[in-house]
């Protein structure tokens, strides 16, 4: 199935800098970074006031992210063993979820946000795991956070460049736009972490 992100971005405006996430964050596969990536862009062009956009996204993924730890605290192990081919997830990613949260705990959470696949279904992991509620909350808030600053920063940028954008898209491809994004996107956690150690 194909979303149309801009399309949306477009139409919905504000509610789409946090829908995407609330979705993805609930546990359902779909393209929330995507999404805040394109309606910062859109920000960029003056329709819409970044800092909103923000704090929007922020939100959505905080809200998501209780959705998705109310499934798994409630729907326990066997409800995400009847959803895993929804979720996409095996038996054997379970079983490591479930030890990497008995390790690592909130920082799980924290940092989830910033990786594709472990950001849609951390919260039903942590649920499960029976994370305490007001541990996940305040991990889930700082990271939704960060993942919204970053991510509505660099869609800004984009935005602003979008000539550039178009150059980089034909010289490099989707795939190669994609690869330079994360590039930076990684880059910038990286001395996040540094400066906070």
């Amino acid at each position: 199935m194909h979303i149309d992100i801009r399309a949306i971005a477009d139409a919905l405006g504000y509610p789409a800098a946090g829908l995407g996430i609330l979705i993805e964050s609930s546990g359902i596969p779909f393209p929330g970074e995507t999404m805040l990536l394109a309606v910062a862009a859109y920000a960029a062009r003056g329709a819409l006031e970044i800092r909103l956009v923000i704090a929007l996204g922020a939100l959505g993924a905080l809200l998501g992210a209780n959705v998705g730890y109310a499934i798994g605290y409630f729907g326990g192990r066997p409800f995400v063993e009847r959803m895993s081919g929804f979720l996409r997830i095996g038996p054997a990613h379970i079983a490591r979820s479930e030890m990497f949260f008995a390790r690592h705990g909130g920082v799980t959470i924290l940092f989830a946000r910033f990786v594709l696949g472990l950001r849609t279904w951390a919260s039903v992991m942590a649920g499960m795991a029976r994370m305490p509620f007001w541990t996940f909350q305040v991990f889930s808030a700082v990271g939704g956070l960060a993942w919204a600053i970053v991510i509505g920063a660099v869609g800004f940028t984009l935005g602003a460049n979008w000539d550039l954008v178009e150059r980089l898209i034909r010289y490099l491809g989707i795939g190669g736009l994609v690869v330079v994004v994360a590039l930076i996107v990684g880059v910038f956690v990286l001395r996040m972490r540094a400066a906070h150690t």
